[in-house]
């Protein structure tokens, strides 16, 4: 692994506290992510199922968690299967993790070999009352591949169809949305390693280079400080292109008097950044580009510092923040005041009607973690040790300007930690970086 070892005690309360949620009598069956399968013999990278990562801590393919609380042998409680390991197998693939090499990791006494699954499941299945089983929940989840969780899950109920089948992912939602100081620190190394990629680039930008150049920067900078990957595909996009909010091309000319944003954030050890700037690709900004980057930028801070609290709704909060878009947009003049004053009037006028939709089109805040839009139970609310990001935008495609300033906070009751406070976004200081 690229990343030092995680204290297991990590994932031992994590299954502590899962376990204390469920039903008794209950088992609970988490599988692996797949090795994506491409054209002709060849994979795509490895990435974990962050439901098994976050009660385990493996970090390998075709392994397998089951944990039955009220097991009658204390045993049996916790059980891990991994893929049995061989010369062989390592000499082809590399190395594997050996069943004590799971036991330090995962914090699990029982590690058994994969092919050893079915015959405890079997015998443990018939000791229990309910089977929870995992499902990808995500409200914005949309894959038509089937995954080791959707195979399993029908094995399972043709297997054994008269037990009574529970959804693990609910339990989970609200677990995993409270983060621990572990991972709060695991996402502060990707948010330091996102810093170092910024910086590079700041140093590095000028006009004619092309965005997937500047990518490249931050790959370099990423992979050099041991993250594995980019936490989601970077969107590099200049001039125009800033105004495409899924903009993932990557191909154009950085020009000279242009702005351009940069939605990227490191991967570490499972855990992701997600931070946006926008900067002027010659170093300074026009005064038009100042003006919407710092009503962009004053949201930003109302956002972190006065608006985002423990216990408030998160459909609440964005109804805050397009207000506070809306008057940056007429401060802006890009709104008609009685336009605005009359749809204030309107009872029942859906927000996707309003005018400053033409400018502020998305959702300002999700949970981060393992996943990138981290899970959260149904209609969420800001909760204490929650880490989430801030992302308001003003996108114009009329002019060309797209700015959208993101950062990423742990939720405090006392006042919102701020993990990318390091990482520059006063336009001073970005002209002054640019300009050494």
């Amino acid at each position: 692994m690229r990343y030092p070892p995680i204290d297991p005690n990590l994932f031992i309360d994590n299954r502590a506290r899962f376990a204390s949620r469920l039903e008794r009598g209950s088992l609970a069956i988490f599988n692996s992510a797949d090795t994506p399968p491409l054209s002709a013999d060849g994979t795509g990278s490895f990435i974990q199922n962050s439901d098994l990562f976050y009660l385990s801590g493996i970090d390998q393919e075709e392994s397998v968690l089951i944990l039955f609380p009220d097991a009658p042998d204390a045993r049996n409680r916790e059980i891990l299967f991994v893929k049995e390991t061989s010369d062989r197998i390592a000499i082809w693939e590399g190395q594997k993790l050996d069943k004590q090499q799971a036991q330090v990791v995962s914090g699990i006494k029982q590690v058994q070999w994969l092919d050893q699954l079915d015959h405890f499941l079997r015998k443990l299945v018939w000791q229990s009352e309910n089977i929870y089983l995992n499902y990808n929940e995500h409200g914005r989840a949309a894959s038509a591949v089937e995954t080791a969780d959707d195979r399993f899950r029908k094995h399972c109920q043709s297997l054994f169809p008269k037990h009574n089948y529970l959804r693990s992912a609910p339990l989970l939602h609200q677990l995993r949305v409270i983060k621990s100081e572990v991972e709060i620190a695991l996402t502060q190394k990707a948010c330091d390693i996102t810093q170092a990629g910024f910086l590079r680039v700041l140093n590095w930008l000028k006009p004619g280079v092309m965005e997937y150049q500047v990518e490249a920067e931050y790959a370099h900078e990423f992979l050099r400080a041991g993250s594995n990957d980019f936490a989601y595909r970077p969107i590099i996009a200049s001039g125009s292109n800033a105004c495409v909010l899924h903009y993932l091309s990557n191909d154009q000319c950085c020009n000279d008097g242009d702005m351009l944003l940069m939605d990227v954030g490191a991967e570490f050890a499972n855990y992701n950044a997600d931070m946006t700037r926008a900067v002027p690709v010659n170093g300074r900004f026009t005064k038009r580009q100042r003006a919407v980057y710092n009503a962009v930028h004053r949201t930003l801070r109302s956002c972190i510092d006065d608006l985002i609290k423990p216990g408030v709704k998160v459909k609440d909060y964005q109804n805050q923040v397009a207000q506070i878009v809306e008057k940056e947009l007429l401060d802006l003049d890009l709104l008609d005041a009685e336009q605005v004053a009359l749809e204030q009037k309107q009872a029942g006028l859906k927000e996707e009607q309003k005018s400053y939709r033409q400018y502020f089109m998305h959702g300002v805040s999700h949970s981060l973690g393992l996943d990138v839009h981290d899970v959260t139970p149904v209609d969420p609310e800001f909760q204490e040790d929650m880490i989430v990001t801030v992302e308001p935008g003003i996108y114009i495609r009329e002019e060309k300007i797209g700015v959208r300033l993101e950062n990423n906070i742990v939720v405090k009751e006392s006042g919102n930690v701020d993990l990318m406070a390091h990482i520059p976004i006063e336009p001073e200081e970005i002209e002054d970086l640019m300009n050494v």
